[in-house]
């Protein structure tokens, strides 16, 4: 099986059906079948069989990951750089106060071949995205509602989902 991510037609199908799965994610937030995070979890494991995030590292090109004070300190410590120095070269604030990349792409994915050049010492945000398995995917729905739009294995999780409550009815 081919796991490459085709981008161009990743966001042809997103906008073919970014409202249909937004739907979708509402009425699984409104009416919480039983199990949901069982399911979330097995159809998770399902999706990265099928999806290679380093065919695609859009998030990386697209989106930038929340910094936390640790995450600054242990990047900067990593690049031996202040935390203040990490930050006046790196990051700005952005309007509610958090830490983000002052650049997309990342300034530190390597184009050429979607590594990252801090990966040992990324940022948490970037960890756990695109955050599939959280404990409650209930309270995560709104996040999968944005990050369809950004994450193949998010898209490809919702569309599995929606395909087996499809079936269930």
């Amino acid at each position: 099986m081919n796991k490459t991510v085709n981008l161009r037609s990743f966001k042809q199908k997103v906008r073919h059906n970014k409202s249909v799965f937004k739907r979708f994610l509402t009425k699984l937030e409104k009416n919480t079948p039983r199990g949901l995070d069982a399911i979330a979890e097995k159809t998770s494991a399902e999706v990265w069989e099928e999806v290679d995030c380093l065919s695609c590292a859009n998030c990386c090109k697209t989106m930038s990951p929340t910094y936390t004070t640790k995450d600054v300190k242990r990047i900067s410590e990593h690049l031996n750089m202040t935390p203040k120095a990490f930050r006046d070269k790196w990051l700005r604030k952005d309007s509610t106060g958090d830490w983000m990349n002052k650049t997309e792409p990342c300034q530190f994915l390597n184009l050429e071949n979607n590594y990252c050049a801090i990966y040992e010492v990324r940022p948490a945000d970037c960890a756990g995205f695109p955050h599939h398995t959280k404990k409650r995917m209930k309270q995560y729905i709104h996040v999968h509602q944005q990050n369809i739009e950004y994450c193949p294995a998010t898209y490809k999780l919702v569309e599995k989902m929606k395909d087996l409550f499809s079936q269930k009815k």
